[in-house]
């Protein structure tokens, strides 16, 4: 082909794929395609019931709560203030439901709905208890209707001895059971900001219609915040306004992280600058390398945004470091030098291709093991760095295509003159590997969510401020259980209470299972009715006896004859549907059920330090905890993953080079990487999943250094320049990412960088040579 022609067909090949990239690129609703949300890191098919319980409860009303605490001088603020408040929030239509927690509307209608369902909420819970407990005392020549009533109007006049009986003098007649007053001693954990001394005035809870991150529910929440302060301080100029909710947590991340990238890029770009005029004549000519690497990122986001539905916000992150990768076949392939004068770029591109070929391939061939972890991160980064490294080929051969005399002249530099020193080199190597073995021996790990954000003490402290007012503490212990049907659950929501209430005798959990009869009580309701026929007469009996007037307690006898004795059980699967239907506030986030499977949370005064039995269904609602043990067993699955995709590149290597060639080679990578985990080891630093990311990416770079080196052994040929630069430019930029203040950022530039390095001393100071690869 002639000049003019390569010239004309790549230039079209790479113009007419550049557009249709940006075009792709162009139609995307990255509000959409792009996720800050740490949850979406767990596969929507996770196999752990708990952790899929997790996601959905992180992804439904628990991440759209906000709470809002109002102050005026050091007091909570007066009622008119707070509704006035929740009155603007609730115009900004942005909300689903605005609770200020001093009004009692919503209580007071949850408490008339168990009221006028108490008979078939409460009473066979009630009726199981006491048919237990008469049971147990065995009473001679009793019948079980008789003991009831006695034991009934027992329970009774030692409540009207009690202060609190004060309150429920009015329901009593109703209620001489004390169905009611019960449940309301159960439920006084549940409270929300009405607990201990701190008071309910002036709080304010409320549900988002927006996810918390998106772009909706962060900028226009925060001005109908905004908003609702100002009308707030109209009425009271000493407001004070104290809030939280996932939102700011999720806007103040993304806010970070795009400063984060912004200044790390502009350092990175700057070291790189630095290291290149070190070794580069003519620095302006390091320009034709940029189209490489923008063609390598285009591609990239097109391929992933095309594979995925949904893509987390840190594949771009991480793989904003493929440059580091991509820049290598620039460098190789713009760096070397023609071989004669008059050698035309398409002989030069064919004496290349085999060791370009073979560093792209067998590196996408490793990262391509990625692409079965269960981790749609990991999944999705497969992809991302695949796509890249062989757009960056590409790109890399259409680009220099167009240039007539594609090659950046290098300087002179000195090479590290290793003859007369093989002793010690060979020493320091010997106490290298002691040191990296006895590194890796002392090796440890942690795997933490919070990793994966952005430090925010401010935030952080003042979330636990805020929520200390509606009395969430980290005292106090939360348990979900969770079944796939209401009855399943209830059930084993019973058998959790009596283990727990067993093991903390002291701190008694709350639950709004106190609400519904368990569907063993349910069906026993209608052997009650027929071996209660007589309790009417038996109570009213009992009551006289004890000083009562029976007439006073008329309205229960009618009830219990209309609601009990005519009544017939329904069907028990709509109870709990029904009941959760009447919640609204706090107390809807402490239940759910739907077609995916019913839970109660419940709430208890303790540390949790024991783990309930499998069977009770019920685990701690610790997010924090069940992620991180979610990336630990990750990381298990990408290191055999990282393991089988790295014996497949040293495989490839021995099938191009033959075992001995190929033994030498792979030997760069694999050593560096060990080394690179010994000084950590060393260190002392805790690794964790993205560690063991980076290090793939090092050893991804090592084995480019070592196939370029072997190529120019082959030919008699010290390493090419084009090792020397990539690997310092590529130190230089991953070691500025070393002091990232987002963690996982930290950890892939400190491991990357450690790697590149070392596996740069390896071929400067024991380069590859025609003799060590058996040449002739």
């Amino acid at each position: 082909m002639e000049p003019r022609a390569q010239k004309f067909f790549a230039g079209l090949l790479l113009f007419s794929l550049t557009a249709l990239g940006l075009l792709w690129l162009s139609r995307i609703d990255y509000s959409e395609k792009i996720s800050t949300n740490v949850i979406d890191l767990i596969p929507t098919d996770e196999r752990s019931p708990e952790l899929s319980l997790v996601r959905s409860l992180v992804n439904d009303r628990q991440s759209r709560t906000m709470l809002f605490v109002l102050r005026a001088a050091g007091a909570p603020a007066g009622s008119g203030v707070t509704n006035t408040f929740a009155d603007s929030l609730r115009g900004s239509g942005l909300f689903d439901d605005v609770v200020v927690l001093s009004d009692t509307k919503n209580r007071d209608e949850l408490g008339r709905f168990i009221y006028e369902k108490r008979f078939e909420l409460l009473l066979p819970r009630y009726l199981a208890a006491k048919k237990k407990a008469y049971e147990q005392a065995k009473p001679k020549d009793m019948v079980f209707s008789r003991w009831l009533a006695e034991s009934a109007t027992d329970d009774l006049e030692k409540f009207l001895g009690r202060p609190e009986s004060v309150a429920f003098q009015e329901l009593l007649p109703r209620d001489p059971f004390l169905l009611v007053p019960t449940l309301a001693e159960h439920a006084q954990g549940l409270g929300f900001g009405g607990g201990g001394s701190t008071p309910q005035t002036g709080l304010v809870w409320a549900l988002l219609k927006p996810s918390p991150f998106t772009e909706q529910g962060q900028a226009p929440v925060f001005s109908a915040v905004e908003k609702a302060r100002a009308a707030a301080t109209a009425l009271e100029p000493k407001l004070e306004l104290e809030w939280s909710g996932v939102n700011r947590f999720a806007a103040d991340s993304r806010e970070r992280i795009s400063k984060e990238l912004s200044w790390l890029n502009t350092l990175s770009l700057i070291a790189v600058l630095g290291v290149t005029c070190v070794f580069v004549r003519k620095i302006w000519k390091v320009i034709h390398l940029v189209p490489v690497v923008l063609f390598s990122i285009l591609g990239a986001w097109v391929i992933s945004t095309m594979a995925f539905h949904r893509l987390h916000i840190l594949v771009f992150v991480v793989g904003s470091l493929l440059s580091g990768v991509a820049i290598d076949y620039g460098f190789y392939l713009y760096m070397q030098p023609a071989l004669r004068p008059d050698e035309t770029y398409r002989e030069k591109l064919g004496r290349l291709m085999k060791p370009l070929l073979a560093s792209c391939l067998t590196t996408v061939i490793g990262f391509s093991f990625l692409l079965f972890s269960e981790l749609p991160l990991i999944r999705q980064l497969g992809v991302f760095v695949s796509a890249g490294l062989l757009s960056a080929l590409l790109g890399a051969i259409l680009y220099f295509a167009l240039l007539t005399r594609p090659f950046l002249e290098t300087r002179s530099l000195p090479r590290p003159e290793t003859s007369g020193s093989k002793k010690i080199i060979h020493g320091l190597g010997i106490i290298a590997a002691i040191a990296a073995v006895w590194g890796i021996c002392h090796l440890t790990w942690r795997d933490d969510v919070r990793q994966l954000e952005v430090p925010s003490p401010e935030l952080r402290a003042n979330d636990e401020k805020v929520r200390s007012y509606f009395g969430d503490t980290e005292a106090r212990s939360m348990y979900l259980t969770r079944e796939a049907t209401p009855a399943a659950a209830r059930d084993s929501l019973e058998k959790f209470l009596v283990w727990h209430d067993a093991k903390y005798p002291e701190a008694a959990g709350a639950s709004l299972g106190w609400l519904i009869p368990t569907s063993q009580e349910w069906n026993a309701m209608a052997a009650f009715r027929n071996e209660l026929e007589r309790f009417p007469s038996d109570f009213r009996f009992s009551l006289e006896h004890h000083g009562y007037n029976p007439g006073s307690f008329e309205p229960f006898f009618k009830a219990w004859e209309d609601d009990v004795l005519a009544a017939k059980s329904g069907d028990y699967s709509g109870v709990i549907p029904e009941v959760l239907a009447h919640l609204s506030g706090p107390l809807s986030l402490l239940a759910s059920s739907s077609k995916e499977g019913t839970w109660f949370i419940t709430l208890a005064n303790h540390d949790s330090n024991l783990t309930p039995p499998v069977e009770l269904h019920t685990f701690f609602v610790s997010q924090l905890e069940s992620l991180n043990g979610l990336f630990t067993r990750y990381r298990h699955s990408a290191a055999r993953l990282s393991a089988m995709g790295l014996a497949l590149v040293g495989l490839s290597v021995f099938v191009l080079y033959g075992i001995k060639r190929g033994v030498r080679i792979f030997c760069i990578p694999a050593g560096s990487c060990v080394f690179a985990f010994g000084i950590l080891g060393l260190m002392g630093q805790p690794l964790n999943l993205f560690h063991l990311l980076g290090a793939f990416l090092g050893v991804c770079l090592s084995h480019n250094y070592a196939i370029f080196s072997a190529e120019n052994a082959g030919r008699r040929e010290p390493p090419p320049p084009s090792i020397r630069l990539s690997a310092l430019c590529t130190a230089a930029s991953f070691s500025v990412l070393a002091f990232s203040k987002i963690p996982v950022v930290s950890a892939l530039g400190t491991i990357v960088s450690i790697t590149v390095l070392t596996a740069l001393l390896m071929v400067e100071l024991e380069p590859i040579t025609a003799r060590s690869l058996d040449i002739e």
